[in-house]
């Protein structure tokens, strides 16, 4: 039996921030598998995205065997999928900030 999937602590303000600009967001956590955490719409596309939160990962200092499935998943994936460790990152992965 699978443990309920553990959501980063930055997520819930990420998904806030996608719906305010437009987008509508599916929390995909419980597929588990290295499957990206949200299913993200917007302006006609759909965007995966993996949400890292820079705070645990310095505190923790070490990778999971979770984040290598993640690694193994977004490489062998053939569509769009980005990592994001803020709201500018996520507004910037479906297009709506530009980070230069």
């Amino acid at each position: 039996m699978r443990r309920a999937a553990h959501i980063d602590a930055n997520q819930p303000e990420i998904v806030a921030a996608l719906r305010k600009a437009g987008a509508t967001v599916q929390p995909l956590a419980a597929v588990g598998k290295g499957c990206p955490d949200l299913a993200v719409g917007y302006n006609g596309a759909t965007y995966l995205l993996e949400v890292k939160n820079p705070a645990r990962v310095a505190k923790r200092g070490t990778i999971r065997p979770s984040d290598e499935m993640h690694e193994a998943w977004h490489t062998a994936w053939r569509g769009h999928v980005a990592t994001v460790w803020s709201v500018d990152d996520a507004l910037a992965a479906i297009g709506v900030l530009r980070h230069d």
